[in-house]
């Protein structure tokens, strides 16, 4: 039963980045979409919803970049990534002896 729970709270972790890029993407795309059909209309001054766009790309970007670290930190546990990906190595420098004169 624990392990149930925990994989129920390892998808939810999962899962609420990626409704907010879905959430993102669809009112930046609703966004260019009004843009462009408002030159079809006469009547109506096209204006762009620059806070709202602004809005859905900060929501997008940020599920992205969530899930985008969670599967990089995921593969280099896995060395499933190419060197350029790799954690860098710390060189271990043999200790010093300090000599008074």
């Amino acid at each position: 039963m624990k392990l149930l729970i925990s994989r129920f709270i390892a998808i939810l972790i999962l899962v609420i980045p990626g409704l907010l890029a879905m959430t993102g993407f669809l009112m930046m795309k609703d966004d260019i979409f009004n843009y462009i059909s408002m030159h079809g209309d006469d009547a109506v001054t096209p204006d762009f919803a620059w806070l709202h766009f602004g809005g859905g790309l900060l929501l997008f970007l940020a599920g992205m970049s969530f899930l985008g670290g969670w599967i990089l930190t995921r593969d280099r546990k896995k060395n499933y990534v190419g060197p350029r990906f790799r954690e860098k190595q710390k060189i271990q420098q043999p200790p010093t002896t300090k000599s008074n004169p």
